[in-house]
């Protein structure tokens, strides 16, 4: 007996469903992977980098994308900040072009005004820069940050 082509598709045609289902799991999957391995890590970094702009205060050494290192002198604004480069070479940047803070400063204490409230400010506040173990760690990794 001889099956036409026509007969013999009819006769899968059953499971459709699941086939439809077998199609979409290598899609499905794909997009597990990429959310994994590439948005979740971006939304991660994005996060960290925020933070670390928003924590900027004065007395941070920082790096532009520029590559220009320096100090934090002023937090002008939430947008900009003025940052020392070298003796009299101040220059205004915008908070989001610095790319990374090579050194922190310690908090400052908190001052007492006359009404008894504690009142810290970081821009009016003397800072030094936190002491890190710089004799210990090479020139170049402390140039790039690394520690």
């Amino acid at each position: 007996m001889l099956i036409t082509p026509a007969y013999a598709q009819a006769a899968a045609g059953g499971s459709d469903a699941s086939s439809m289902l077998v199609q979409f799991a290598p899609l499905a999957l794909i997009f597990v992977v990429f959310y994994f391995f590439l948005i979740r890590p971006q939304q991660q970094k994005a996060k960290q980098q925020r933070s670390m702009l928003d924590s900027i205060r004065r007395g941070d050494r920082v790096v532009t994308a520029g590559g220009l290192i320096g100090t934090v002198a002023k937090v002008v604004n939430n947008e900009e900040v003025l940052i020392d480069l070298a003796d009299n070479v101040r220059v205004r940047a915008v908070r989001s072009t610095i790319s990374q803070v090579l050194a922190k400063t310690e908090p400052a204490k908190e001052a007492k005004t006359k009404d008894g409230d504690t009142a810290a400010n970081d821009d009016t506040a003397t800072t030094t820069p936190a002491k890190d173990d710089d004799a210990k760690t090479p020139a170049w990794r402390r140039m790039l940050g690394l520690r």
